[in-house]
């Protein structure tokens, strides 16, 4: 007997309740051409989901909608209601499950526990360890039934049981064991080993006679597939963290997988993220729990009027054959949209936020791109980052002259900035959604080597197991050159500081020097351990990350994007690429 399932899923939609816009290059009759439009959101999901809930019922075929994590932050709509508008939405988009990203829980245990007592439908971290709560503290999670968290009398982690033609499907959530690297959790919240955790849950379900089980995770695709390596009797893995597209894209110029990935036989779906995608597959198990057939991709919401930009003006022709080319693309579906969500959206929330929109900042006449890792096409990486470091280092010697340099991670900015008008909205909501503290230190030049190494290989993977991209230093004041094929402890062979009369000189391994970070990195996070070495650290008064760079446009309305560049990176696979050739 087969047992089918539709199955729709989302993850790293990031508070993106309004379509976004979206890129893609297409190769027309009459050249290549840039095609813009928007894409996706709350109220088109929703209208997506709906009809698959109804085919599914007409079919009387198990459905399915899952949420693989990192719901918060990314726009105003969190940065102004601080999680209360993403309760209100996704309780109307109504997911079978939710699975705690990093995120969401980066303002800590209260915030969280708010959104999960305010929404219906179960929130999981099966290795989520809060048996050490304080007792009565406010904002505890304890007691909310809808949470999926670590059972500790049990051994195992909390799971989700369904009817499945007769018999039972579990879904299991997973998040990042590390955690309190990447994220804010409080001090009395543990997060146990992934894949041991994983591994106890799924045996305890194979003993009591479950078979279909699929597992929510949000650790990204590397550790999605060590998971499925090692853990044979998971059905099926949907996942998040990592911002991974599944589908068939190359044609559209995107980066991509191709959808349901398999290790181990047992196929990884992702969607994607920002709510610009809905990956959706029809499934087929057998009696054991294995998938013999998928079918899906992640789905592109689009407007079905667009605009194409290119060498050459765009003709009628043109637009007609980009319109064929989106209409018969496997992972295009269209603008239809959910009434009551956008009228929650304009009439609830949108108000709020409006003026923000337009406190004009500064005009932009170029884009600046964004990128976590350096690249072929950005060798220096991130073209925003550097300006987002330099307008700390000059919030922050405005307090304290004595500030030799600024260091920022790649994470913490979360998005390009696009060519025209810089607004409030952009800044607060888009580019730095993360209100967080500066703090200046003083430290040791050795300390700062192996500070700048060390986020470097957590960011690469290069000899460390890392957390993601988003430890990549960028810096202002400090110029870096990094070859990941020497040895470890090596790989930092040269670092030079900003002398205030202009050039760069050598850093002294022995002298001590001024910096400034956000609270976040200074405290260690992400591979920047190092920063913890410090002499000193002090908070800057009345001075955030976002506000901070505010003051810089405002200095400057008139924004010239020139910065001579401070990341020299080569890769460790850069040698394995090379012996390809």
């Amino acid at each position: 007997m087969t047992y089918r399932l539709t199955l729709a899923h989302i993850n790293d939609t990031h508070s993106h309740f309004d379509p976004s816009l979206v890129q893609f290059k297409v190769q027309l009759q009459h050249g290549q051409f840039t095609l813009a439009c928007h894409s996706g959101g709350y109220s088109r999901i929703a209208a997506q989901v709906a009809k698959l809930r109804q085919k599914a019922q007409e079919q009387q075929r198990e459905m399915l909608f899952l949420h693989a994590g990192d719901s918060f932050h990314g726009t105003l709509f969190y940065s102004k209601f601080n999680g209360r508008a993403n309760a209100r939405l996704l309780e109307l988009l109504q997911p079978d499950a939710m699975t705690i990203g990093n995120h969401d829980i980066d303002d800590g245990n209260a915030v969280l526990a708010d959104f999960i007592r305010t929404v219906s439908f179960p929130v999981m971290a099966a290795n989520m360890d809060i048996s050490h709560e304080v007792a009565k503290k406010s904002g505890s999670f304890r007691g909310l039934e809808n949470l999926y968290a670590w059972d500790e009398q049990a051994g195992i982690g909390r799971y989700l049981l369904r009817e499945f033609y007769g018999r039972q499907l579990a879904i299991i959530g997973i998040t990042l064991d590390q955690m309190k690297k990447v994220a804010r959790p409080d001090p009395d919240t543990e997060f146990l080993d992934a894949i041991a955790t994983t591994k106890a849950t799924v045996q305890h379900l194979k003993r009591h006679g479950v078979d279909h089980i699929l597992l929510l995770s949000h650790l990204g695709i590397e550790q999605d597939k060590q998971l499925a390596a090692e853990i044979a009797d998971i059905s099926l893995i949907i996942g998040g963290h990592t911002h991974t597209l599944m589908g068939d894209f190359a044609d559209l110029g995107l980066p991509c997988m191709p959808y349901a990935t398999a290790v181990n036989g047992i196929p990884i779906i992702h969607a994607g993220k920002h709510a610009e995608t809905l990956g959706i597959a029809d499934i087929e198990f057998d009696e054991q729990g294995r998938v013999t057939q998928i079918q899906g991709s992640s789905h592109f919401m689009l407007d079905r009027h667009f605009m194409l930009s290119g060498e050459t003006t765009a003709s009628e022709h043109d637009y007609r054959e980009a319109q064929e080319r989106l209409a018969s693309h496997t992972g295009i579906l269209w603008d239809e949209q959910d009434a009551q969500i956008n009228q929650v959206i304009d009439t609830e929330f949108r108000p709020a936020i409006s003026n923000m929109e337009q406190q004009v900042l500064a005009f932009l006449p170029k884009t600046l791109l964004h990128t976590r890792l350096p690249s072929r096409s950005l060798p220096h990486g991130s073209e925003i980052a550097p300006w987002v470091s330099q307008s700390m280092f000059l919030a922050a010697k405005t307090q304290d002259p004595r500030v030799n340099f600024a260091l920022h991670n790649a994470g913490g900015v979360r998005q390009s900035l696009v060519q025209g008008q810089i607004t409030l909205a952009d800044v607060m909501g888009r580019l730095l959604p993360f209100e967080l503290p500066l703090v200046k230190y003083e430290i040791a030049g050795d300390a700062l080597f192996r500070v700048l190494e060390s986020a470097i290989n957590a960011a690469t993977n290069n000899s460390v197991i890392g957390t993601g991209a988003g430890s990549f230093p960028y810096t202002y004041g400090l110029r870096y050159f990094y070859d990941g094929r020497l040895a470890l402890g090596q790989r930092l062979f040269r670092l030079e500081l900003l002398s205030p009369l202009g050039g760069w000189q050598p850093l002294q391994r022995d002298d001590f020097y001024v910096g400034v970070s956000t609270s976040y990195t200074a405290s260690g996070k992400e591979g920047y351990d190092a920063l913890l070495e410090a002499r000193w650290q002090q908070a800057l008064p009345e001075v955030t990350l976002p506000s901070a760079f505010i003051q810089l446009l405002q200095q400057s309305p008139t924004f010239d994007p020139q910065l001579p560049p401070t990341v020299y990176y080569t890769s460790h696979l850069a040698e394995m690429a090379d012996s390809k050739r």
